[in-house]
């Protein structure tokens, strides 16, 4: 009689060690699960936020090229004619200022 209550012992042992072991098993499927799509959702939030860095980098350097020529533009003589015109008030030797008549 004790080999069959020890084969009963045994299975009894056997059938919670398979459920002990499942139960880990699956606990770390459902961890591992939680920590992909977590991931994921980093990538995605990184993949956005490259995305959005490479547009400011572009932009920068069109305005950069903007400026570049700006300041080729600002460096002649136009510019400074204009300038002395709007801003000073300046006129050339040939040119002739009309004014209004004051009511």
């Amino acid at each position: 009689m004790s080999q069959v209550n020890r084969k009963r012992t045994d299975k009894a042992s056997n059938r919670w060690a398979i459920i002990t072991v499942t139960a880990v098993v699956i606990s770390m499927a459902f961890v591992v699960n939680l920590k992909v799509t977590s991931l994921k959702e980093k990538d995605r939030q990184y993949t956005e936020r490259l995305e959005s860095l490479k547009k400011e980098v572009q932009l920068q350097e069109d305005r950069a090229e903007e400026l570049s020529e700006y300041r080729v533009y600002v460096q002649t003589k136009q510019y400074i004619e204009k300038v002395a015109k709007e801003k000073l008030g300046l006129v050339n030797p040939d040119e002739i200022l009309l004014k209004p008549k004051k009511k």
